[in-house]
């Protein structure tokens, strides 16, 4: 198997910077997501046709989700962790347009996406809290946790990214040894389990994304529940 089958080739250079298939493949669903959500919200009808139901039907699931998760700050966390979302649903079903590579079967990509999940967590909840209130949690229920609890928000950050670059990455190369063994005899097996396990993969990482932040939403309110349950 090539190098450039396993890895993202690079298409051009921007002076030092190298433009590789995985950013090209990320900006153009970024656009693409950026001028279907403004075609959808300037045609908006009273009496929806069936793309307006397929999208509300979307963002009405995103929605629920939240509010199981984080009943209090849906309206919050609605913008963030819908577009993660629903980026990650059409960037894992990427790969199955021919001469594409899924951008999530690149550990860079996946990286970005899990520091930015690191960073909107320390974001929404000094927000939600203040600098200083949200860092007291740190040092609960003892200033001796404090190096576990910052291993804790390592550890798991590159889990978050290596998680979903080896499963995506082992989709699309199990996928290709099979259909070079195969040939085109089993292509709707190999294309139902791809868009299955994308469609997973994306709920997983989501999900992993909603939990954490609604974790330092919430840092505070468990705070003060441990002080009463003590007191």
């Amino acid at each position: 198997m090539a190098d450039s089958e396993m890895f993202a080739t690079v298409l051009f250079r921007l002076g030092p910077l190298e433009i590789t298939g995985t950013v090209v493949t990320t900006w153009g669903i970024i656009v693409l997501l950026g001028l279907s959500a403004r075609l959808l919200s300037r045609r908006l009808q009273l009496q929806p046709g069936p793309v307006q139901l397929l999208a509300e039907g979307i963002v009405t699931t995103i929605e629920d989700a939240i509010r199981t998760v984080a009943p209090d700050h849906v309206r919050l966390l609605m913008p963030f962790i819908a577009s993660l979302w629903i980026f990650l649903v059409v960037a894992n079903l990427a790969g199955l347009i021919p001469g594409l590579h899924s951008p999530t079967r690149d550990l860079s990509a996946t990286a970005a996406l899990a520091i930015l999940v690191f960073l909107s967590v320390h974001l929404f909840g000094i927000r939600s809290q203040g600098l200083k209130n949200y860092l007291r949690h740190y040092l609960t229920p003892s200033p001796i946790l404090l190096p576990f609890h910052i291993i804790s928000e390592i550890t798991r950050t590159i889990a978050l990214a290596v998680r979903l670059f080896g499963n995506i990455m082992s989709l699309e190369t199990a996928a290709l040894l099979i259909l070079l063994v195969a040939g085109f005899l089993a292509p709707i097996p190999i294309l139902m389990l791809h868009i299955i396990e994308a469609l997973v993969q994306a709920y997983i990482f989501g999900m992993l994304a909603l939990i954490y932040v609604a974790g330092g939403l919430q840092s505070q309110q468990l705070r003060q529940q441990s002080k009463g349950e003590s007191s």
